[in-house]
């Protein structure tokens, strides 16, 4: 019998491919060994080791760690990927979470190939099967979602700390005495990142926006409604028109919202938008944030909508110098995605703006730049 990828309890060598973590094992023997751990009170906080908090070894995977994994899997079955690419990018939306990676893996292995798109093996293990693999998976129901979901609905101060990371795009500094960041580490939906906290990976953050995106005190929004009701005109011969989507966003924006203040804009402006575009994709493609860009001026979302990537520079207008900076911080990511085409939207409180959707040609680029 063929080994398979593992998500549901002990691995066991011969039967399912594995990761090699001895190494850390024995760093983590030596380590109790030693007396390096203190039990106690946190028992009582759903701690996953016998053993408390000063027993911080990462167990998550590295890129080298899936690769070694791959190469193995690939021995034996031999669909011609890319391992170092794909290891990549499972590390990348993952940052190594073991269940998360082993998921995705699972689905392009067992789940995908005979379906539309892609008749095997072959087919699925490339970028276009990885990212339909992650469309499947952060629409599905599972028990790390449900734990994730209990957790959120037991500790109100996680969703007060999550929703200030995902929306406002506040720097929230690193700080263990601060109950609401203390509990967001110790349930994993948060990492360090340097002196700060960040969501701890893009399938969460993106399982995250859903569900705040989907509650009772924002599917009946009006922005949502109006994305309803427009959803099905945005989509030509299954390519998205992101260009449309901003003019009918600005459209709607204007109707329900411009005369609200600065700060009401500042706050639910983003918010808003992603609102509208969910309905959009959803189902067939989805969004994540870059988190070295979001912060409360600035904030990049790249969409995924079969295959094909979209680059959406969300922002508050903060005068024409700080403007132009961010053109040139698109086009540095449209060189990285090797996109020649991307989107601004700018919030504007500029008395004499004009808004709707205008387009600028820098260089080889194109910028189309909604204002609102």
């Amino acid at each position: 019998m063929r080994k398979e990828f593992n998500i549901t309890g002990l691995c066991v060598p011969g039967k399912h491919y594995m990761v090699d973590l001895g190494s850390r094992l024995e760093q983590m023997k030596k380590m109790v060994d030693q007396g390096q751990y203190c039990p106690g009170e946190e028992h009582q906080r759903n701690s996953p080791w016998n053993i408390a908090v000063d027993l911080t070894l990462d167990m998550s995977f590295s890129g080298n760690d899936i690769a070694g994994m791959l190469r193995e899997y690939e021995t034996d079955v031999h669909t011609g990927m890319e391992i170092d690419g794909m290891a990549g990018l499972l590390a990348e939306e993952t940052s190594g979470y073991p269940f998360l990676v082993c998921r995705l893996c699972r689905i392009m292995d067992e789940e995908l190939p005979g379906t539309e798109g892609f008749p095997d093996r072959h087919a699925t293990w490339s970028r276009e099967g990885f990212l339909e693999a992650v469309r499947i998976l952060v629409s599905e129901k599972n028990t790390l979602f449900d734990s994730l979901n209990h957790k959120l609905e037991g500790y109100p101060e996680l969703e007060r700390v999550i929703c200030r990371l995902l929306f406002n795009g506040e720097r929230i500094v690193y700080n263990p005495d601060v109950e609401e960041i203390e509990t967001a580490m110790l349930f994993g939906f948060v990492k360090r990142d340097g002196a700060a906290v960040a969501i701890a990976n893009r399938i969460f953050e993106t399982r995250l926006y859903d569900r705040f995106l989907t509650s009772s005190e924002w599917k009946e929004n009006s922005m949502t409604q109006a994305s309803f009701s427009d959803k099905n005109g945005f989509v030509v011969d299954g390519h998205l028109n992101m260009r449309r989507i901003l003019e009918k966003f600005t459209q709607h924006f204007q109707e329900l919202y411009g005369e609200e203040d600065e700060r009401f804009v500042e706050e639910y402006g983003r918010r808003f938008f992603l609102l509208y575009l969910r309905p959009i994709i959803n189902g067939t493609g989805n969004f994540y944030i870059e988190a070295q860009t979001r912060d409360r001026k600035r904030t990049d979302v790249i969409v995924d909508y079969h295959g094909e990537q979209f680059v959406i520079e969300m922002k508050i207008w903060h005068g024409r110098e700080y403007h132009e900076r961010g053109e040139q911080q698109l086009i540095g990511y449209l060189q990285n995605y090797r996109k020649t085409t991307g989107y601004l939207l700018s919030f504007n409180f500029n008395q004499k703006k004009e808004t709707g959707v205008f387009e600028r040609v820098i260089g080889e680029y194109r910028i189309m730049e909604a204002v609102v």
